[in-house]
């Protein structure tokens, strides 16, 4: 493949058409013409470019060779397409004749519009900072004036944005410059917001502030003056600032108000409490007060405090206990009983005048009490018939006439609680010497005296009393070297005859209780 694409090497007959045809050539008219004319053109550039002038252009400190015919600056400028505007600074001037090597510098002057008092300025400048422009306008500020630098406030140090940069783009073709960006740059914005006075009373604070701002809520908070909710402003925040305008802050006071359990913080225009509770809409009803009271002025820090007063009738009642009567039933055997009538309680109700200051009682007052219904006695019966009955015991059958279940105990001189030395040592209640058959009662259950039989003792004799001996309690005696110890429940005979009906106790005490 790589063979066939090699062409093939000419032969002797071939290389001598060539030559042939060499040696045959003649020049024609044609040729000769355009050759002289092309040596003359030739001559003449080099001639041109022998006699150019070469310069540095510099344009706001950009440099770029030069090479001209021009005699003069100002020639050379238009030549390069530069246009000169006013108070652009050209150096040498405009009408300075050029020189070959020479340097030639063009300061441009920066565009600028200013808007002051109501007029605006268009000028251009090679000002660097804001403050040297406005002195170069004779623009003078006063305190609290603003200025503001493309939308953003500045200070008269802030230095002036620079041109933009300016380029130079030669043509391969035609060898034309061409300078870009000279007209590019944007005219400088420069705007003075004068201050204006307005007159401020600050409850009773006099002042003159001067302000920029648009509105008299704005020209406050640059001041830094603080406002709080309850503060009344006249003109109103949203006013619009005006020259030598009046501006009233009437300022509130703090105060605290403590109500229904919680804790109001607020700040009023009110003079009294009664004023400032209206302004939070706390109402006071009935006899509810406030400390300090409500005509109080408000001073300082106040604190108030509502009490909320409550007052409400109470029925109270106390129970009547009923009493229990006993009726003697001539039909109904000794100790035997019957309910004839079941207790009721009364009630006693006294109307009671209640006060309550925040939830809390503080006052009660009996205003009226009566008896609402009567007690009921409850009613028993119990029976006064006695009947007499025979008991076989050991010692023989025993007539009795009431049978008594009691607590049995035993005792003996030695064990009564005397001692030996004592006068009383050895005596009984009835003044008998302590022996065998000798029994201790209480006397409102058996009388003294009294006979009785009881299972596994035998007959004694109530005569004797104790301080343990209380109701249904039977404390048997002893001779000293004889005692059996007792301690349990017994029925206890009271034999014949009973005593007088006055002598009898037709209801006994329950207790002891025998378990």
């Amino acid at each position: 493949m790589l063979e066939e694409s090699i062409p093939p090497r000419p032969g002797p007959l071939e290389w001598n058409n060539f030559i042939r045809n060499i040696a045959s050539w003649r020049p024609r008219k044609e040729l000769l013409a355009l050759a002289a004319m092309l040596t003359l053109t030739s001559i003449l550039t080099v001639g041109y470019l022998q006699t150019q002038t070469q310069v540095t252009l510099m344009v706001d400190g950009y440099g770029e060779p030069f090479y001209t015919h021009q005699t003069s600056v100002e020639a050379l400028l238009k030549e390069a397409g530069l246009e000169i505007r006013s108070k652009d600074i050209v150096s040498p001037g405009l009408e300075a004749p050029i020189a070959d090597g020479e340097v030639i510098s063009v300061r441009r002057a920066r565009p600028a519009t200013v808007q002051v008092d109501d007029r605006t300025i268009e000028t251009r400048t090679h000002s660097q900072t804001l403050g040297d422009l406005l002195q170069e306008l004779g623009v003078a500020l006063q305190p609290r004036d603003r200025v503001i630098l493309e939308d953003q406030e500045a200070s008269l140090t802030a230095s002036l944005p620079g041109h933009n940069p300016i380029s130079r783009l030669i043509s391969s073709r035609s060898g034309n410059r061409d300078w870009h960006g000279q007209d590019e740059d944007a005219s400088l914005y420069v705007a003075i917001q004068r201050a204006v006075p307005i007159h401020l009373d600050n409850s009773g604070h006099l002042a003159t502030i001067y302000t920029t701002e648009a509105t008299v809520g704005e020209a406050l908070r640059a001041e830094g003056i603080i406002l709080y909710l309850g503060d009344r402003v006249d003109p109103s925040l949203d006013s619009s600032i005006s020259m030598d305008m009046q501006v009233y802050i009437q300022r509130s006071r703090p105060a605290t108000i403590q109500v229904d359990g919680r804790l109001i913080k607020t700040r009023t225009q009110g003079e009294t409490v009664s004023e400032a509770l209206a302004q939070e809409g706390v109402a006071l009803l009935g006899k509810d007060y406030t400390m300090p009271g409500v005509d109080a002025p408000i001073v300082g820090d106040a604190a108030i405090r509502v009490v909320r007063v409550k007052e409400e009738m109470a029925i109270e009642q106390d129970p009547i206990s009923f009493e229990t009567a006993w009726q003697p039933d001539p039909n109904l055997e000794l100790d035997h009983q019957r309910l004839d009538q079941e207790g009721e309680n009364g009630v006693t109700k006294r109307r009671i005048h209640v006060v309550y200051e925040n939830g809390q009682e503080v006052e009660r007052a009996l205003e009226a009490e009566w008896v609402d219904h009567e007690p009921k006695n409850k009613v028993i019966a119990y029976g006064t018939k006695l009947v007499l009955r025979e008991l076989e015991t050991p010692e023989g059958n025993l007539t009795y006439w009431r049978k008594v279940r009691a607590l049995a105990t035993s005792y003996t001189a030695a064990t009564s609680g005397k001692t030996r030395d004592h006068p009383a040592y050895g005596i009984t209640r009835l003044g008998w010497e302590m022996r065998a058959g000798i029994v201790a009662v209480d006397p409102r259950v058996i009388n003294l005296e009294t006979e009785m039989y009881v299972p596994g003792y035998g007959v004694g004799v109530a005569a004797d009393t104790g301080g343990e001996i209380r109701g249904r309690h039977v404390d048997l005696g002893y001779e000293e070297d004889e005692l059996r110890l007792w301690y349990k429940w017994v029925d206890v005979y009271l034999l014949s005859p009973p005593p007088p009906a006055y002598q009898i106790h037709w209801v006994l005490p329950s207790w002891p209780r025998e378990r």
